[in-house]
């Protein structure tokens, strides 16, 4: 089943229907499953029983692609690509949207209610009582069903919401202690305003704020391909060595953007291969708390900064600083040299292939499972299969062993 299962990945069937038809009609899948013919439902509950093991493969297939000299670790790019979740868009509400729901809702169900109770009425009258005809009408049921659901996603956004003030509020009360610390220790007032700390038993979410009903955890993201555009994803991580185009560190997020994930990524692919890269280049996950990350010492970074604002002066960087003294300013200037340019235009020729063999070659674009672990665990799996591949073909065999 495993066999199967990593095969139909590879070549691009990963529904288990598909499998099944593969093995009556396709030679590779009736070897690979002995000439039997597993049901759909058998392969289907086979990996949804043992996804999260199979995810963990990824490390493993990483492993032989070392022990082939498949991976240098000269340069590793990072980037990340939006892949649709197991749902539809269509059924994503916003918070402001639930509250008019919400309410519209319990107007109708009243109504229904009220509408239920003359019917019951005027039938006792007529067929006398403890006669059948007061069954909860189908109308109400369904909107029953719907208030329960809108009510338990405000629920969620209003939790989330709460949660993110508790983050914001220890941030900035973080802040404040290392601003009063310098304030002792240089006997200045520091510049600017202090961070404001925000009180998290008020924080309401966004009226904009969304939140899927078939898939929760997945979010309305942008796609890349076609600007303007959103789907229902997930943002699918990929860190790719640059020697075969091997994906060292694989992760799937909920935020729409990258900026969080330079770090945790990195430092990923230094469990998974035991080593840190020389190189590292990446577009739009600038951060000066990314880029100065302790566990981040020794790699060459080269990361996309913010773009200038109109009217911002190229000589000044945004700590007010002199011209060269903040680390943003270091980072452009360094973008800027010939070495730079070079090192970060090989960027694109390293990940965004990976990503567009594993969308048009293999035709993954949506994932088969729902909730943040298993979507996380199928993409790893996805990346497991890619390393395969190129193992394959590079023509490696396992030697067998000796005494």
């Amino acid at each position: 089943m495993t066999r199967l299962l990593l095969y139909g990945y590879c070549v691009g069937v990963a529904s288990s229907r598909g499998i099944e038809r593969k093995t009556f009609e396709d030679v590779a899948f009736r070897y690979l499953a002995a000439d039997q013919h597993p049901d759909h439902d058998t392969i289907a509950n086979f990996r949804k029983q043992h996804l999260t093991k199979l995810g963990e493969l990824f490390v493993r297939a990483l492993q032989l692609c070392q022990k082939a000299g498949l991976v240098k670790l000269g340069q590793v790019a990072i980037d990340g690509t939006k892949i649709q979740a197991n749902a539809s868009k269509h059924k994503t509400m916003s918070y402001g949207r639930m509250g008019e729901a919400e309410q519209k809702l319990q107007g109708e169900m009243e109504a229904l209610l009220r509408h239920a109770e003359e019917v019951d009425e005027a039938e006792d009258g007529q067929y006398g009582k403890g006669q059948r005809g007061d069954e909860l009408p189908a109308e109400l049921a369904r909107r029953e069903s719907r208030l329960k659901k809108i009510r338990e996603a405000k629920e969620a956004l209003e939790a989330e919401a709460k949660q993110k003030a508790e983050e914001q509020k220890a941030e900035a009360e973080a802040k404040i202690a290392a601003r009063q610390e310098k304030e002792k220790q240089t006997g200045q007032k520091s510049r600017g305003r202090a961070p404001q700390v925000p009180h998290s038993a008020e924080a309401q979410p966004e009226s904009s704020s969304q939140r899927n009903f078939t898939e929760p955890e997945s979010r309305i993201m942008p796609e890349g391909a076609h600007q303007g555009s959103f789907v229902q994803a997930y943002n699918a991580q990929a860190a790719v060595d640059s020697t075969a185009q091997i994906i060292v560190a694989a992760e799937v997020t909920q935020q729409t953007n990258d900026k969080q994930q330079l770090v945790p990524m990195l430092q990923q692919v230094i469990e998974n291969v035991n080593g840190k890269p020389q190189t590292a280049s990446a577009d739009t996950y600038w951060s000066e708390a990314n880029v100065t990350e302790e566990i981040l010492q020794g790699i060459d970074l080269y990361v996309a900064t913010d773009r200038q604002q109109h009217g911002e002066s190229k000589d000044v960087p945004v700590d007010g600083g002199s011209k060269g003294s903040s680390v943003l300013q270091q980072m452009q200037d360094k973008l800027k040299t010939e070495a730079g340019k070079a090192v970060y235009k090989m960027r694109k020729q390293i990940v965004e292939p990976v990503f567009g063999y594993i969308k048009e070659g293999r035709g993954f674009r949506r994932f088969s499972f729902r909730g943040l672990g298993n979507v996380r665990s199928e993409w790893r799996l996805i990346c497991a299969t890619h390393n395969l591949l190129k193992l394959f073909r590079s023509g490696w065999k396992i030697q067998p062993w000796s005494a």
